[in-house]
């Protein structure tokens, strides 16, 4: 039998971490856009680091409902932040599956080309089939400051990952 210990729950809480910070972060609506031009949509960024890297961590139906929850959110039409966020795990699962070596600089071009490709279909979506404005100045900046932050997040994941997720088999 399985004991409730203090390490074990501490454990468990530090392996849903990345889980409890992509619901948080869809809950709050964090694309941490308060100010005019500054805009950053760290969801993507923690859905493509964590696809890349350890998949199990977050699965695609916790991803497709926060997708969900962040469209119920923002009040956009329903599934496309799910789209949108499962075509960035499609993305990370096709670098995982070609790299031989990672590189977290190569990692950072590629999550560049899966942004412009992931905002492009979805902002052209809502602005063709449902018919919603879009202001490209903010969206140019909003791709921007994701793609640099990426950088930075991804060594916190990093991290975090070789501090708290070092266990060999689950």
């Amino acid at each position: 039998m399985s004991e409730f210990t203090r390490s074990n729950i501490i454990n468990n809480l530090l392996k849903l971490l990345p889980l409890i910070i992509l619901f948080l972060s869809v809950l709050n609506e964090m694309d941490l856009n308060y100010l005019k031009i500054f805009s950053l949509n760290f969801p993507f960024i923690l859905i493509f680091y964590w696809s890349l890297r350890k998949t199990e961590l977050i699965g695609y139906g916790y991803i497709f409902l926060a997708g969900l929850i962040n469209d119920v959110v923002t009040g956009f039409p329903i599934g496309i932040s799910s789209f949108n966020y499962l075509l960035i795990c499609g993305f990370a699962a096709y670098l995982r599956t070609i790299t031989l070596r990672p590189s977290l600089i190569k990692d950072w071009f590629f999550f560049l080309f899966t942004l412009l490709v992931v905002n492009s279909l979805s902002y052209s979506a809502l602005n063709l089939i449902f018919d919603i404005d879009l202001n490209y100045k903010n969206l140019f900046f909003n791709i921007f400051f994701t793609f640099i932050f990426y950088i930075i997040f991804a060594n916190l994941f990093l991290f975090y990952q070789n501090k708290f997720l070092k266990e060999t088999n689950d």
